[in-house]
């Protein structure tokens, strides 16, 4: 009994001494259990590894199944968001806006996702999410690189400031100049639409909270002209990008996303 209770202890302290293990190197931890996989955390070198865990079933030899704790960065298709910009469960959540881009995760009901910026016909979200992922242990090489981040698309550190930002940015803009950037925009919907007033290029605009038009909206991708009235005089937020109105020096924002604030 008391040689079976020395190699239980034994066996014990050996799982904690490797679970406590520190990383002499920078170490990816990837999506599978794959080198040319996702990578979705860098360990710093000089931190602990993660505890192992066995909840996405046992890890093939070489490799440590291990929990890494959000928020991670990541982009899913545009067709995966609601009318309310909210992802879709079973939605995939990629690494980078492009197709065949590595998976960091599927999009499930219950997870927490906050949009941080819009590119082309992708959205980037911030997931709030422990995942599983995968480390080898054979070597600890050099971490896998990273899809490098251009500063357009870093994330805000919050909705909030991402929207006073970009409504920052769209009132500051040098009139008949596109920022060229899909950002999120704040402010209060309007129409442009009078009796006693010439018609405007578009029947709505965004304005700041003395009524000044920030820029007009083109809402015509949205496909939801019978649902607009209802964000009238509302304080929103807008996801698209800033460009010139044709022929003129006014701004407008192509509207691919809206949402009461």
């Amino acid at each position: 009994m008391k040689i079976k209770l020395i190699v239980t202890a034994a066996c014990a302290a050996g799982c904690a001494a490797l679970n406590a293990a520190t990383l002499s190197v920078p170490t990816a931890v990837q999506s599978r259990p794959d080198p040319a996989s996702a990578v979705i955390a860098v360990l710093k070198a000089g931190s602990e590894q993660p505890a192992a865990t066995d909840k996405a079933g046992p890890a093939p030899a070489g490799w440590a199944a291990v929990e890494v704790a959000g928020p991670f960065e990541g982009y899913v298709k545009n067709r995966d968001l609601s009318k309310q910009l909210d992802v879709i469960p079973g939605a995939s959540i990629f690494v980078a806006p492009k197709d065949g881009a590595g998976l960091i995760a599927v999009f499930e009901k219950g997870d927490k996702a906050e949009i941080t910026g819009l590119h082309g016909s992708w959205t980037q979200i911030r997931l709030e999410k422990t995942l599983v992922g995968y480390i080898q242990t054979t070597a600890q090489a050099p971490a896998a690189p990273v899809p490098a981040t251009p500063t357009s698309q870093a994330a805000p550190s919050s909705p909030s400031a991402a929207a006073a930002g970009s409504s920052a940015s769209a009132s500051a803009a040098p009139q008949g100049e596109s920022t060229g950037v899909s950002k999120l925009f704040e402010g209060t919907l309007a129409t442009t639409r009078s009796l006693l007033a010439p018609r405007r290029p578009f029947d709505w605009q965004l304005s700041d909270s003395d009524g000044n038009r920030i820029a007009y909206v083109d809402l015509t991708k949205l496909l939801m002209t019978d649902q607009i009235e209802n964000y009238a005089g509302h304080q929103v937020v807008l996801l698209g990008s800033l460009k010139p109105v044709a022929g003129g020096s006014d701004l407008v924002i192509e509207a691919d996303g809206l949402r009461l604030k």
